[in-house]
């Protein structure tokens, strides 16, 4: 599987990324991926890389490359419970740093490297992301919708923006919420609202997953989960973009 290390010019600098890629040479859909919160490590280039593998352009970026290349700070090989509290004590400071107009600038740069790769077909693209990337995967489709023509976001907080967020989607949607982080009263409400703005959509949530069940690096880790994530998500992904 072809991979690439490449350099993003956005307004503030440069973006480092991770992209991987089909071996045949013909043209491929592109799907932007938001890391979570822990940032481009080996877990999200093999995601990438297995997405690449059914037929897609995938493009990674370091979310924090303001602050340095990725990893931005340094990850034990898994990232169990008792080293959470230390991580995050790093990481907050750059996540509340990370505002929305950082998102959709870093967004615009993000789309336009993406589209303009030789490997990926004209046409819209797919964004998805993972914990906090979900909330940037729902920020860019909210805010690009001639751009985005699928969103997949997996236990991230996609509502924290509000439900007229949703109104401004053209894309299909799937959010696949963890049971610690959504009650099934509070799932009823974000579908209602997403039902009020007329998007097609799926909205779930996993059953027995906790916080970051896709992450195979930390102790959230559900490998069935995982596969009905990517279940979920490629078949989405397979009604939504046009083959090159």
């Amino acid at each position: 599987m072809p991979t690439k290390t490449l350099q993003i010019p956005t307004a503030d600098g440069q973006a480092d990324a991770f992209a991987a890629f089909p071996v045949h040479g013909e043209q491929h859909p592109g799907v932007l991926m938001y890391a979570d919160g822990f940032g481009i490590r080996p877990v999200l280039r093999d995601m990438a890389r297995e997405l690449a593998g059914d037929g897609y352009y995938v493009l990674v970026p370091n979310l924090f490359y303001r602050h340095g290349p990725a990893p931005v700070i340094e990850l034990p090989e898994h990232i169990g419970e008792e080293a959470r509290p230390a991580l995050f004590a790093q990481l907050m400071p750059l996540i509340e740093a990370h505002t929305a107009d950082r998102v959709l600038r870093d967004a615009d740069a993000y789309l336009g490297f993406l589209t303009a790769q030789p490997e990926v077909s004209a046409g819209p693209v797919a964004v998805t992301g993972y914990c906090i990337g979900g909330l940037l995967a729902t920020r860019t489709a909210a805010a690009r919708p001639g751009q985005i023509a699928a969103l997949a976001a997996f236990h991230g907080p996609v509502g924290v923006d509000g439900p007229d967020t949703f109104s401004k989607f053209s894309a299909e949607v799937h959010f696949g919420h963890a049971e610690s982080d959504l009650s099934p009263e509070d799932l009823g409400e974000l579908n209602k609202a997403l039902d009020a703005a007329g998007v097609g959509y799926t909205s779930e949530i996993c059953p027995g997953t906790i916080h970051g069940f896709t992450m195979s690096d930390t102790d959230a880790f559900d490998a069935a989960a995982l596969q009905r994530h990517w279940d979920r998500l490629l078949p989405l992904l397979g009604r939504t973009l046009t083959r090159g």
